[in-house]
C-alpha cells in the first residue's frame, strides 16, 4: 500500500500482486554467469536474446545448480525458459512464454524442543539424515500476455496462465521432544506424489482521458482462476530416540500411503477502478471489486467441506502535494487472499488453508530531500485472521492478528559515488480473540518482532573505475517463537559485505562479484513455525562471473 499503490488499480493489503515480465528485446545478446562458493556450490546460467524479424524476437534462458547448504544437505536442479515477443505495430503486442524446472534436494531436520524454550546449540555442516529423505519435483509455468491499443486512449490487456507443481516425493524431517543435551526423537513424514495445478487469467480494459493538466484512467477488469490440489495420505516413520550429534543411518522403509484429499478452488473477480493525476496538486485512486469464491476440500469417499465467500472489496488512495518536495498520502484497502498451506509439523500438513479477509489502512509523508534522495515516513494498521497451531497440533484460525506500526525509509545517491537505502519498521503486533482471553494463545503472534532495521550502502571508490563496494546490515529485535508467546529468539544483526568489478575483456563486458554473507559468522536460530527451529547459516564466501557476449 502507501504510495506504491498508486499506479496499480487493484492493490492488495499485504502487497501488490503485479509482476514485471522481462520481454524479449530488439537487440541480440548473450550472457553467461558462473558462480562458486567455499561450500562447493556451483551454478551456470545462460541467457540469450535473438531478434528474428522486424517486430519478432525470442529470448531463452537455462541454468543448472549444484547446491550444498549449512546443514550439509545437497540439492541439484535445472531450469529452462523460453519467451517470444511479436509486435507487428505499436498497437499490438503478443508475448507467449514457458518455463520448467526439475530437481531434488535432501531434507534437512527441523528441531522441536520439548515444551517451551529454545533448542541447544545446533551443529553446523552436519548431515542429520536419513539419506533416503529426498524431495523430487517438477515446476511448470506457461502463458500468453497480449496488449491491443485500438485507438488513442484505449488499451486492452489480456493474460492467461497455467502453473503446475508436481512433486514425485516429499518429506519432513523432524527431531521432536529435543532436550538441552541434544537428545530427542526423530520422525520422518513421507508424502505420496502430490500435485497442484492452477489456471488463471485476466482481461483488463483501460480508458485514458486528458482533461487539461489532469489525466484520468478508468480500468475495467475481469479475473478468474481454477486451482486443484491433491495432498495428504502421508506415512509417518518413527525412527526412535536420537542425538542431534549422531548421524541417522536407518534404511529406507516400504512406505504405506493413505487416501489423499482433494482441494478445489474456483474464483472470479470483476472490478472497476479510477485513477486521476493532477501535476502540482496530487493523485487519487479508487477501486471496487466483486468476487465469488468457492472452495471444496475432502476425501473422495466423503462429502466435501465447502467454503464460499462473496465479499465486496474496495481500495482508495489519495496523495496531495503540499509543496513541490513534500507529499502527504493516505489509503485504505480490503482483500480476500489465500493463506498458504499448513506447515510440515502440523497435524493437517500440506492442507490448503481457506481464503481470508484482510484490510489495511495507512498514511504518511514523502519528502524529496534532493532531486535523487527521498524520505518516506508512514503509519499503518493491517488486520487479518491469525492462523497457527492449536492445542491438537492442527494449523487453524486462532483469532485475529493486528499489526500496527511506523515505517521510515530513505534512499538515493548521497554523492555521485555513494548511495544509501535505509529503512526501519517499529511494530506493535497483537492477537485478539477468545483464545487470548482464555490464556490458550499469547497476545503476540508467532513470528512477531517489535523492530526491524535495514541499511544498504554502495560506494564506487575513485581510485579504480569499475570497482564498487557494498554493505548490507540487517537488525531484528527478539522474535516470538511459540503460540503462548513465552519463548523468543534473541535479537540478531547480520552483516553482508560485497565487491564488484566491471571491465572490458576482448571487447566483451565482464562483471566479477565477490560476497561474504554473515560476515561475523553469527550463530542463532531461524523460526520454521510455532516451536520449530532451524539454524542460521554461518559465514559464506562466494562469487560469480558474468560475461555479456
Amino acid at each position: 500500500m502507501g504510495l506504491s499503490a498508486l499506479g496499480s488499480p487493484f492493490p492488495a493489503p499485504t502487497g501488490i500482486v503485479d509482476y514485471a515480465f522481462r520481454k524479449p528485446g530488439d537487440d541480440p545478446a548473450l550472457s553467461v554467469l558462473g558462480a562458486l562458493n567455499q561450500w562447493g556450490n556451483a551454478a551456470l546460467e545462460v541467457d540469450a536474446n535473438l531478434p528474428l524479424a522486424k517486430g519478432l524476437s525470442v529470448a531463452a534462458g537455462g541454468a543448472v545448480f549444484d547446491d550444498r547448504f549449512y546443514n550439509a544437505t545437497r540439492a541439484s536442479f535445472w531450469q529452462f525458459s523460453l519467451a517470444a515477443r511479436y509486435a507487428p505495430s505499436d498497437a499490438i503486442e503478443i508475448v507467449p512464454f514457458v518455463a520448467r524446472s526439475e530437481g531434488f534436494d535432501q531434507t534437512g531436520p527441523i528441531f522441536l524442543p520439548a515444551g517451551e524454550g529454545l533448542p541447544p546449540r545446533l551443529p553446523r555442516r552436519f548431515f542429520k539424515g536419513p539419506e533416503w529423505a529426498r524431495y523430487r519435483g517438477v515446476a511448470f509455468n506457461g502463458g500468453v500476455l497480449g496488449t491491443w491499443r485500438p485507438g488513442p486512449g484505449w488499451e486492452l490487456r489480456a493474460g492467461i496462465f497455467r502453473s503446475l507443481f508436481d512433486d514425485a516425493r516429499g518429506f519432513a524431517n523432524l527431531v521432536t521432544d529435543l532436550d538441552q543435551a541434544g537428545n530427542g526423537n526423530q520422525l520422518v513424514i513421507a508424502d505420496p506424489p502430490v500435485k497442484f495445478a492452477s489456471t488463471s487469467g485476466e482481461l483488463r480494459l483501460t480508458r485514458t482521458l486528458i482533461d487539461g493538466p489532469r489525466t484520468h484512467r478508468i480500468h475495467a477488469s475481469v479475473r478468474a482462476r481454477a486451482g486443484d490440489r491433491r495432498f495428504d495420505g502421508s506415512d509417518f516413520i518413527d525412527l526412535g530416540p536420537t542425538s542431534i550429534f549422531a548421524p541417522t543411518t536407518a534404511p529406507a522403509p516400504a512406505f504405506t500411503f493413505g487416501e489423499q484429499q482433494k482441494d478445489r478452488v474456483r474464483q472470479i473477480i470483476a472490478g472497476i477502478a479510477w485513477e486521476a493525476r493532477w501535476p502540482g496538486v496530487g493523485e487519487l485512486s479508487l477501486g471496487v471489486q466483486g468476487t465469488r469464491y468457492a472452495k471444496r476440500i475432502g476425501l473422495p469417499s466423503l462429502p466435501p467441506v465447502a467454503t464460499d465467500a462473496s465479499p465486496l472489496l474496495y481500495n482508495a488512495t489519495l496523495a496531495i502535494e503540499i509543496t513541490p518536495t513534500l507529499v502527504a498520502y493516505a489509503g485504505t484497502v480490503t482483500g480476500l487472499e489465500e493463506s498458504g498451506i499448513a506447515p510440515g509439523n502440523a497435524a493437517n500438513r500440506n492442507e490448503a488453508l481457506p481464503a481470508i479477509a484482510t484490510r489495511q489502512r495507512d498514511a504518511g509523508l514523502r519528502w524529496a530531500i534532493s532531486n535523487d534522495v527521498r524520505l518516506v515516513a508512514g503509519v499503518f494498521d493491517v488486520r487479518k485472521p491469525y492462523f497457527n497451531l492449536d492445542a491438537g497440533g492442527r494449523f487453524d484460525a486462532l483469532g485475529e492478528v493486528i499489526n500496527r506500526g511506523v515505517e521510515l525509509s530513505v534512499s538515493g545517491p548521497i554523492t555521485r559515488r555513494f548511495s544509501i537505502v535505509a529503512g526501519s519498521v517499529l511494530l506493535w503486533p497483537r492477537v485478539t480473540g477468545e483464545g487470548v482471553a482464555l490464556g490458550r494463545v499469547g497476545s503476540r503472534p508467532v513470528g512477531a518482532i517489535s523492530r526491524r532495521l535495514e541499511l544498504n550502502l554502495d560506494w564506487r571508490p575513485p581510485l579504480l573505475e569499475g570497482l564498487g563496494v557494498d554493505m548490507a546490515i540487517s537488525h531484528r529485535s527478539p522474535e516470538v517463537a511459540t503460540v503462548s508467546a513465552r519463548t523468543r529468539i534473541p535479537a540478531r544483526t547480520l552483516v553482508d559485505l560485497g565487491a564488484r568489478y566491471s571491465l572490458k575483456l576482448a571487447g566483451q563486458s565482464v562483471l566479477l562479484r565477490l560476497q561474504v554473507e554473515n560476515l561475523t559468522d553469527l550463530q542463532g536460530f531461524e523460526l520454521q513455525g510455532a516451536g520449530a527451529y532451524d539454524l542460521i547459516p554461518g559465514r559464506r564466501i562466494g562469487g560469480y562471473l558474468t560475461i555479456d557476449l
